[in-house]
């Protein structure tokens, strides 16, 4: 199922012209194998930098059998730092002058950001990850790097609404139900202003990338209806929260619905009738990464075919490895949070960059929301 689901991908966001919001999310438990991979492909030549690589990325995202077999075979230990927006990853990357760390995640929109800035990523080095030929198309030659010089997909989901119909108290069909008063004090919400309002608007008929002042200020007025119903904001478990019971619906991401299903299958899964948000959350290397062939090393192990679906087995986000289908686990294969209709993701918007100035109305939106 999964090998046709990623044949269909390739097609459809191949031919998608409008991009989609980054998302970040916490590894799921899994029972997969130890990733392993091919020695002579994974292990890097002497490169004369100290054996450390700092990662700079959401909590969560790699694999705690990855980073064993990465450092197993290589011998260069991994250090990570974590945040929990990109915009906060950005000032504290500005703050170390593009240093301090190796490879950093970075959600496709900030990507586009931080080129127009310029001097913040380095140029990957093909040459030292040739497991780069191992990529799906589909997820590559994006608005955001259309050169394909500075990423390498590695998160690709799109955030979905999850219920227990056992305690939600109505159906939910699309964004607009999670209004309905019923919910009052039921709601888990990604903490995410480009995300939420976005979806405010989408029940406006409007998109995540609105640009019209009167529209963003009757989505203000919309979205600040919604506080009543919202129990949790956050952007870390998310899932927790419904499998506890303490929330009965969510919009949370990929990965999250996916651990929701698992722990839980009577659960529901929402392809949002007013349309989807679709997002990739990419592997960069910093302009001034200490350890940049570590890093490119690093990247070509990640890259490897069992590696890759070991990763995404366990993060729960899309494969975009097309090397790497075969060795994905049934259960990854059979998760709804796969399944999103073909047509839906014809029709996927990506978050984009939308200016300074517009970014901070976004941002204006939500910090009132989440005051009130």
């Amino acid at each position: 199922m999964k090998k046709a689901l990623s044949l269909l991908l390739a097609a459809l966001l191949s031919s998608m012209a409008l991009a989609g919001c980054g998302t970040g999310g916490t590894a799921a438990p899994s029972g997969s194998e130890a990733a392993s991979s091919p020695a002579s492909s994974a292990a890097p030549a002497e490169t004369g930098e100290e054996k450390q690589l700092n990662i700079f990325t959401w909590d969560g995202y790699f694999p705690q059998d990855v980073q064993d077999a990465f450092t197993a075979q290589t011998g260069i230990q991994l250090n990570f730092s974590n945040f929990e927006t990109n915009e906060e990853m950005l000032t504290k990357l500005q703050a170390a002058n593009a240093g301090d760390y190796d490879v950093i995640v970075v959600s496709d929109y900030m990507v586009e950001i931080m080129n127009k800035l310029g001097g913040l990523l380095k140029e990957i080095d093909k040459s030292q990850v040739p497991n780069y030929e191992n990529l799906d198309p589909a997820y590559l030659s994006k608005f955001y790097d259309p050169e394909n010089l500075y990423t390498v997909p590695y998160g690709p989901g799109a955030p979905l609404i999850v219920y227990d119909p056992a305690t939600c108290p109505v159906e939910i069909k699309g964004y607009a139900d999670l209004w309905n008063p019923a919910l009052q004090d039921s709601l888990v919400l990604i903490d995410s202003s480009r995300v939420i309002v976005g979806i405010t608007l989408k029940t406006m008929g409007s998109g995540f990338n609105e640009t019209d002042l009167s529209v963003l200020e009757q989505a203000k007025a919309k979205l600040m209806e919604l506080k009543p119903n919202v129990r949790t904001l956050s952007v870390n478990n998310l899932q927790d929260v419904i499998l506890s019971g303490e929330a009965s619906a969510g919009f949370m991401f990929t990965s999250q619905v996916a651990m929701a299903l698992d722990a839980n299958p009577d659960l529901k899964v929402v392809y949002p009738e007013e349309g989807l948000g679709f997002g990739i959350d990419c592997l960069t290397v910093a302009a001034n990464a200490p350890h940049p062939n570590n890093a490119f090393a690093f990247l070509n192990f990640l890259l490897e075919p069992e590696t890759a679906a070991s990763v995404s087995s366990q993060i729960y986000y899309l494969c975009p490895n097309t090397a790497a289908q075969e060795f994905l686990p049934e259960a990854y294969q059979n998760n709804a949070a796969f399944a999103t209709p073909s047509e839906m993701l014809a029709e996927a918007e990506f978050v984009e960059d939308v200016g300074t100035e517009l970014a901070a109305e976004y941002e204006k939106i939500w910090t009132e929301f989440k005051q009130q």
